[in-house]
């Protein structure tokens, strides 16, 4: 069983992803920690040096290549990953995709209160400044997290409940 993580910046994919792993026994991988390994650059220096279009096919690249492994994992995606080189329709193949939909007001005050200056696009950005950030990237976005085969709305949800969801979709 691999289980994909999809969201937007500041939804939980990584923290909530530890959680699940932990539950289900399985190993955990960040989709961005994974990259920085491989490239020993980070993120932000990618986007720099290389720009965007070659870091986008090297995120495709790795998330289909750490989906392909044989074990059974949980990985949190980057927040732009299904959205680009057709990695939605790779993560829904190869693994359980499920969309972390947080309310904006939730992800802006966790991204004010935290360490929003290691992501590019919010640093300088006060709390207003970051919700309007989130309202375009969700405009752009959402038709690719939509597609998610499980979705978890709102702010109250627990690895027990996806594991219960990840059990019914598996018998169907």
């Amino acid at each position: 069983m691999k289980v994909v993580l999809v969201g937007l910046p500041g939804s939980g994919k990584s923290t909530f992803g530890k959680q699940l792993a932990s539950a289900m026994k399985v190993d955990f991988f960040d989709l961005d920690q994974l990259i920085e390994a491989k490239m020993g650059q980070s993120i932000p220096d990618i986007f720099l040096i290389q720009g965007e279009e070659a870091f986008r096919k090297i995120e495709s690249k790795i998330l289909q290549e750490t989906l392909e492994r044989e074990e059974s994992l949980v990985l949190a995606s980057g927040g732009g990953a299904p959205c680009f080189h057709d990695n939605m329709a790779i993560i829904n193949r190869l693994s359980t995709s499920v969309y972390l939909d947080l309310p904006l007001d939730s992800i802006s005050s966790r991204l004010s209160n935290s360490r929003n200056s290691t992501r590019p696009m919010f640093v300088g950005k006060d709390r207003d400044g970051i919700k309007n950030k989130l309202l375009e990237l969700i405009e752009v976005r959402r038709e690719f997290y939509e597609q998610s085969k499980i979705k978890l709305s709102g702010e109250d949800f627990s690895a027990e409940l996806l594991i219960f969801e990840l059990a019914r979709e598996l018998k169907s």
